[in-house]
């Protein structure tokens, strides 16, 4: 597994990092014993980027991250675990906001430190902009935390590029979590110009578009909740699966997956760009894996794109409400 920085000056850490948050039940059930093994196999592949959050399965995430490493004696430093806060829910499940108060902070910093029964988060994010508390107050909280050793770098996760300049001037800014694919990528214009500006790292989730990206999860099964978000109903849904049909096609000439040349295509966008492996199998983490291995020139990342053209993708990437808790679709 190769290694790059994040962000400026920043930890070194894998070219590629672990999203854990399939492992809690967002997109359907999850078998704890394979999740605890996916894990494992990711750390043995040499990846020591873990992300997390407070609000996946309402602690269920942490409690299996802390299982993970405990029950395989992988020593506490040599993973950087990174951790989202702020995400509101109720006892359905259904989100209902975000809290980012500096009381908050500390309040979802203890709870998260006990779950995982670690001294410290290696990176602490506020998972939205909380409308109501300004960023620099969020900020100044977490920055208290690093003083005090139980934070060492400090993160965001979608927020536009007014707000990361306004975080950035308060305490350095180490990465941003942010969905970035062949089908999202609304960062380009002024986020990712904004983020290597300042020298901060990216660290990209949904790079496979949930699944719209990937020629085995694509097609849903009735039940499948991912079919709540816009771009999996309807014509939306037609619509995207005849780009992944483009993409498979070239995927087929480069004997690799449409999961894998998605995976590549957004490993291609910088060393600054990690992105993150969102998985709860061994078997498609393998595949993600083997992603890494492949060069693309530049005819490949032309067909690429000109298969799935930016822009092309249809519908949102979130109901409206949610999109209206995005900052950094503002």
């Amino acid at each position: 597994m190769e290694t790059t920085t994040l962000g400026s000056g920043g930890p070194v850490v894998s070219r590629a990092g672990l999203g854990l948050m399939g492992m809690s039940g967002i997109y359907g059930r999850a078998d704890d014993a394979e999740s605890l093994a996916t894990i494992r196999a990711a750390v043995d592949a040499g990846i020591t980027l873990l992300d997390t959050g407070d609000f996946y399965g309402m602690g269920h995430n942490e409690l299996l991250l802390r299982d993970a490493l405990r029950g395989s004696g992988i020593p506490r430093d040599s993973v950087f675990i990174q951790v989202k806060f702020g995400g509101q829910r109720d006892p359905s499940g259904a989100f209902v906001g975000s809290d980012a108060s500096p009381a908050m902070v500390k309040s979802s910093l203890a709870y998260t430190l006990t779950r995982l029964d670690t001294d410290y988060v290696d990176l602490y994010q506020p998972a939205r902009l909380d409308p109501r508390v300004p960023i620099e107050e969020t900020v100044g909280a977490v920055a208290e935390m690093i003083k005090a050793g139980y934070v060492r770098y400090l993160g965001l996760s979608e927020m536009g590029a007014d707000t990361i300049r306004r975080a950035h001037a308060v305490h350095p800014v180490t990465a941003l979590q942010i969905e970035y694919s062949l089908m999202s990528r609304g960062i380009e214009a002024q986020i990712l110009p904004a983020v290597r500006e300042l020298g901060i790292g990216i660290t990209a989730y949904g790079i496979l578009s949930r699944g719209l990206l990937s020629s085995g999860t694509a097609r849903l099964a009735p039940g499948d909740p991912r079919a709540r978000f816009p771009r999996f109903r309807g014509e939306n849904h037609a619509r995207n699966l005849e780009l992944l049909a483009a993409l498979e096609a070239i995927a087929e000439d480069k004997g690799a997956t449409a999961a894998q040349l998605a995976i590549a295509w957004v490993a291609s966008r910088g060393d600054d760009i990690i992105p993150l492996i969102g998985t709860k199998r061994r078997d498609r983490l393998s595949e993600a894996l083997r992603a890494l291995d492949l060069t693309l020139s530049a005819d490949d990342l032309a067909a690429i794109e000109a298969a799935v053209p930016a822009g092309a993708v249809a519908g949102d990437r979130y109901d409206a409400a949610q999109v209206a808790m995005l900052d950094s679709e503002r």
